[in-house]
């Protein structure tokens, strides 16, 4: 049987230096630079982007345990946000950049399904970009897997 990707991957040690690196990249960016250090954002942003990421790709329930965050609350704090394609764009050559950066497996497989996730995430959680139809508090966080939305 398949390893989840989050397995795959190096488990939480590796998605918290993925997400520390993908947020270093937002950062250097000229257009990203702006959402990702404004002062609002959550003190312990990058350990729980790192247990979102987690527990979507298989690992445990971190997020919604350690950190008690919701799905919900995730989608709702970036509706109303307006046309992101731009910067939904660079976000994920972010990520993509990250994983090289941190030496995450260079696996094809594994990479197209980490791109794929991160499309996906991307779609579903800015897919709101005037704030309408929020997501009904209690829907798990989605989880993916080699062969893509479970």
């Amino acid at each position: 049987m398949r390893p989840s990707l989050y397995e795959y991957a190096g488990g939480s040690p590796a998605l918290l230096a993925l997400a520390r690196a993908h947020h270093a990249r937002c950062l250097a960016d000229p257009e990203l630079n702006h959402p990702f250090s404004h002062p609002a954002q959550h003190p312990q942003h990058v350990e729980r982007l790192a247990a979102y990421w987690g527990q979507a790709l298989g690992g445990p329930a971190a997020y919604t345990g350690d950190h008690d965050g919701t799905h919900a609350a995730v989608v709702s704090m970036h509706c109303g946000n307006g046309d992101l394609t731009d910067l939904n764009r660079r976000f994920l050559a972010c990520f993509v950049a990250a994983m090289d950066d941190v030496g995450l497996p260079a696996d094809p497989a594994f990479r197209a399904a980490m791109r794929g996730y991160l499309e996906w995430s991307i779609g579903e959680i800015s897919g709101r970009p005037d704030g309408a139809a929020p997501v009904p508090d209690g829907v798990p966080v989605p989880g993916w897997s080699w062969d893509g939305l479970q």
